[in-house]
């Protein structure tokens, strides 16, 4: 078995536009770097990759660009490759949200980076071991939807006015660690798996790879070269605590916290010498929402429109145009497996509910959710969330699903689980 890892500076110049807060902004200082990150392993004569990149999400547009062309030059299968973003808000533009226009030059260099470093990951290979170990983390992330006597949602609500009631929903406390070392015990590098909006310093001219850039950075002064952050389903998981009026934790605490997580499971990981990889894809129809006039106009129970209302009037017309020409929504779901382990990849910001329906699901496999991953289709909340609004349901270029698109994506990704993971027990139900 033999496994590579690298990471390759992908920090766009002073000037560069900003995305991640639907209004126009530019990046004029950098506190930290951020990175393009992969991994490649190999084992039984078959072969998986990741590459995970600090930006906020891509298009399948350049999802699959970035897959010809690693084709084209490494002769790898894009297939198995599995490229996602950790949801970076204070990253650069590489597509167009709202009156946040991508930089078209930025997303190219981008683009080459993003194959470079998966070519040195690939010539990185040498013979290792590998390990999956999960452990729980619960001061992190917490569910920002705050459910209100009236019946509607508040996205980042609190509970300073009495009409607040109770969260939504809850959490998936699951840090999922995969790691490889030599057989001397040197780590090549971990891929950290949890679910959880990186928002900070989204709304100003600061540029940060956010906690995801604070995590890598702790975990080289714990000694692994290398770590890529995989986001799960995180469309209304955030670091801000409504149950503590909307305080949470910090870039670095976020990022500290969850470097002392993948410490512990390190610490407690089992290594194999070798593991059954497998890969199974499929791609599904999504059906777009029908939109009420109420919808198109915000004025429907429960509308939340943040920033700047106006930006929803401005790209209403052509979101309602791409609807009617293009009928429905297509979409990638990805498995690898490793054992009895499944990654398994959702191209949106997916709900909480939805992967945990997932992770439950697809028992006795061990299912880790990666959100944002091979192309964009905007938030997936589950039905329930519909009838009570918020932020993440209201009708806009990136919430145009219709309520059951939740329920395709994890039917399809628990039917690929079981396909791809190597279990002992058979599938409930």
């Amino acid at each position: 078995m033999k496994a590579g890892f690298a990471e390759i500076d992908i920090t766009p110049p002073a000037g560069t536009r900003k995305i991640g807060w639907l209004i126009h902004l530019v990046g004029e200082k950098i506190i930290d770097r951020l990175f393009a990150r992969a991994a490649v392993i190999e084992s039984g004569g078959e072969r998986i990759a990741f590459v995970a990149a600090d930006v906020l999400s891509l298009r399948w547009r350049e999802v699959s660009e970035i897959r010809r062309r690693i084709e084209q030059q490494y002769r790898f299968p894009g297939g198995r490759i599995m490229v996602s973003a950790t949801h970076n808000h204070a990253g650069p533009a590489v597509l167009t949200v709202g009156d946040a226009k991508q930089e078209p030059a930025y997303t190219e260099a981008f683009i080459q980076k993003a194959v470079q470093v998966f070519g040195q990951a690939l010539e990185n290979l040498e013979e290792a071991e590998i390990g999956l170990n999960s452990t729980f983390e619960f001061r992190v992330a917490h569910n920002r939807r705050v459910r209100m006597r009236s019946g509607i949602v508040v996205c980042h609500g609190t509970f300073r006015t009495a009409d607040a009631l109770c969260l939504e929903g809850v959490t998936d406390p699951e840090v999922a660690v995969l790691a490889a070392r030599r057989k001397s015990g040197r780590l090549l590098g971990v891929l950290v798996n949890f679910a959880c909006h990186p928002t900070h310093h989204g709304g100003g001219n600061i540029v940060t790879a956010g906690f995801p850039g604070v995590l890598a950075q702790a975990m080289k002064k714990r000694g692994c070269p290398v770590t890529l952050f995989v986001n799960g389903a995180q469309g209304n998981m955030h670091t801000a605590n409504p149950a503590a009026n909307g305080a949470g934790c910090s870039m670095e605490e976020a990022g500290r916290l969850l470097a002392e997580d993948a410490g512990c499971a390190l610490r407690k990981m089992k290594y194999r010498k070798r593991l059954k990889l497998s890969c199974a894809c499929r791609t599904v129809k999504l059906p777009y929402r029908k939109a009420t006039k109420d919808e198109i106009n915000g004025t429907v129970k429960g509308a939340q429109r943040f920033v700047d209302p106006r930006v929803y009037d401005r790209t209403m017309p052509g979101l309602l145009a791409k609807i009617k020409a293009k009928k429905h929504q297509w979409a990638e779901v990805q498995a690898f497996g490793l054992d009895e382990y499944a990654f398994v990849s959702l191209p949106g910001e997916v709900f909480v509910e939805i992967g945990l329906r997932i992770k439950e699901g697809a028992y006795p496999a061990h299912a880790l959710v990666a959100g944002l991953a091979n192309g964009m289709v905007g938030y997936v909340p589950h039905r329930e969330a519909y009838a009570r609004g918020g932020y993440e349901t209201t009708f806009t270029y990136s919430s145009k699903l219709a309520p059951e698109a939740g329920e395709i994506l994890a039917d399809t990704a628990i039917a690929l689980v079981r396909k791809v993971a190597r279990t002992r027990q058979k599938p409930k139900g």
